[in-house]
């Protein structure tokens, strides 16, 4: 995996915090999903999608609007025949490139993502994976392990709830036998997803939680390859979101049909692409800083990370690994 870069930790903070510019572009490039995971409200709202030529145009503006990252994601990435055109024009633009993927197709389709600069794999325990996802475990990894052949080094990325909280250092010795990372994230209960399945899932033994994220602080310190900061796992530890946000200032999200939305949580229409990438911007500018400043907050690990690289926390700093 590619250390951390300070050079390219300067040019975000410049296009951020100087230019008052993204330098992430979060795309979800499609609404279509193979899964139907209960905790999980994207596959059951299709909406439209992109064509190529209006991704194309995307790219070219993001480009020149100085945004440094791609990241392909929603609502399954793979299930899109074009992905791999998709994400070879955004490299001849400069962008560096990100995906998040669910896995299931990961072996079929390894071999075409010769373009992706950093893989995501969603994988949320072991013996609890089929009851959350609803497939077979080893599906995924022999996505994973085909991704490794190929080339690829990849983020196994973890989200704690009640049924897998238990198996979270499994989870680490998993991730080091694959020779892959791993991040964790706390559930985020979002709306419009029953209180049954809250309850369910949602993480209630906050002493046995706490002893597992501390379980993970230790496993971090002995070289395990985590890559949350210690900082974001003492966060997490609490429950706590003790940062202030700027994902909104620091990440362009942008919805399947081209909308500006504020962030994963806040996901109503603000602006749109199609009518200029430069010019939705900045007319999302009023509605984001009211949404973020009526927010109360949120652990997910990229926003959170995020926001504390931007802040200059310094252990963040020292060993932020993965954009």
């Amino acid at each position: 995996m590619r250390s951390f870069s300070p050079r390219l930790a300067a040019r975000a903070l410049w296009q951020m915090r100087v230019r008052r510019r993204p330098y992430v572009l979060s795309h979800g490039v499609n609404a279509r999903c193979n899964l139907r995971c209960s905790f999980c409200q994207y596959w059951k709202h299709p909406a439209g999608e992109m064509s190529q030529k209006e991704i194309f145009r995307m790219l070219d503006e993001a480009s020149s609007f100085g945004i440094g990252v791609y990241n392909a994601w929603t609502v399954e990435p793979l299930l899109r025949e074009d992905l791999p055109r998709i994400l070879r024009y955004a490299k001849s633009r400069g962008l560096i490139t990100s995906l998040v993927t669910n896995g299931l197709l990961l072996a079929r389709r390894a071999d075409e993502l010769s373009d992706l600069d950093y893989l995501s794999v969603s994988v949320d325990g072991i013996r609890s994976y089929k009851e959350l996802r609803g497939v077979e475990l080893e599906n995924i990894l022999a996505g994973i392990r085909a991704a490794k052949r190929a080339g690829h080094e990849i983020l196994i990325n973890c989200v704690i709830s009640s049924k897998n909280v238990s198996e979270l250092e499994d989870l680490v010795h998993l991730a080091e036998r694959l020779g892959t990372w791993i991040s964790f994230e706390p559930l985020h209960e979002s709306a419009g997803i029953s209180d049954s399945v809250w309850r369910d899932l949602g993480i209630r033994d906050r002493s046995g939680y706490e002893e597992a994220v501390k379980g993970l602080m230790d496993l971090k310190r002995a070289g395990a390859p985590i890559i949350n900061s210690l900082t974001y796992l003492e966060m997490i530890s609490h429950l706590q979101p003790r940062f202030r946000c700027h994902a909104s200032e620091i990440i362009l999200h942008v919805a399947s049909d081209g909308s500006i939305e504020n962030c994963r949580v806040h996901s109503q229409p603000l602006a749109n692409v199609k009518d200029g990438l430069a010019e939705a911007w900045q007319a999302s500018k009023k509605g984001r800083e009211q949404i973020t400043g009526s927010c109360p907050g949120c652990l997910f690990f990229g926003y959170a990370e995020n926001s504390l690289l931007y802040e200059f926390v310094p252990e963040v700093l020292r060993h932020y690994e993965w954009m």
